[in-house]
């Protein structure tokens, strides 16, 4: 995947966020993916479609300007409506473009008097989502408005935030490569770096990452082990205690056995 293009899988996945933060819409429990559905129409990965309530939401998902998108988005609000015709339907483009946004959004012609709204997510203050309690929104700051913030205070806000809200290392990094893929779109690449650099302590605390090192520091014991060296170098070594190391030692012998 180019880091210069917004990944829509990505955006996908944050669907509710989306939905919340920048449509206002509210999410219903019994709130249902449909997109699959829709295979007539030249298909896309941006394409997300949901059943609401008695609402059908479309959501179409646009990184650069195309000609012809007010003739696509009727295409798929006619293939919406050919299978839900009892349901309310609402389409949104939401555009992550560098450039601005010139796309036309209505078709007004012969006995056609058709619209939808194109939402220019530059044009959505970060604040919201920077408050969030959901990781997922916090990722979507880096593409909205700074308001003229700072932009290295607003990104090592967005990364600190990140730091409070993931569960465990893994799920930290997933959200950190959506912010430096995402943060392409905006020329914040070397903020997301600095950042990154300034905060390196604040990830090491993260819980699984101490986890995963100290995991780490008993399999290099454990390897010192095997190797018959002197447990008193290896404590040294490693600074494991002896506890520990006659631990790893027992359970050496076991998986000999």
């Amino acid at each position: 995947m180019k880091k210069d293009i917004i990944s829509k899988e990505l955006l996908k996945e944050m669907a509710k966020d989306i939905s919340r933060h920048i449509l206002h819409i509210e999410i219903l429990d019994d709130m249902e993916l449909i997109d699959n559905e829709f295979t007539r129409v030249e298909r896309r990965d941006a394409d997300l479609v949901y059943k609401n309530g008695n609402e059908i939401v479309h959501i179409e998902i646009q990184n650069n300007h195309h000609p012809k998108m007010h003739l696509r988005m009727l295409r798929y609000y006619d293939d919406i409506l050919f299978q839900y015709e009892k349901y309310s339907v609402k389409q949104y483009l939401l555009y992550v473009g560098k450039e601005k946004c010139y796309m036309k959004d209505e078709i007004v012609r012969d006995e056609i008097n058709y619209r939808y709204v194109i939402i220019d997510i530059r044009d959505v203050s970060c604040e919201a989502f920077l408050k969030s309690a959901d990781p997922s929104a916090v990722v979507l700051a880096i593409l909205c408005n700074f308001e003229g913030k700072d932009k290295q205070m607003v990104v090592n806000t967005i990364l600190k935030r990140l730091i409070e809200l993931a569960d465990d290392e893994v799920s930290f990094r997933n959200y950190l490569e959506k912010v430096e893929i995402f943060s392409t779109n905006r020329n914040l690449e070397k903020y997301v770096d600095k950042g990154e650099e300034m905060l390196a302590v604040d990830i090491e605390k993260l819980p699984s990452f101490n986890r995963g090192l100290e995991k780490g520091i008993e399999k290099v014991a454990v390897g010192l082990l095997k190797i018959n060296m002197d447990i008193g170098i290896i404590q040294k070594t490693t600074g494991l205690s002896l506890e520990k190391i006659e631990e790893l030692k027992r359970g050496l012998k076991e998986e000999e056995r």
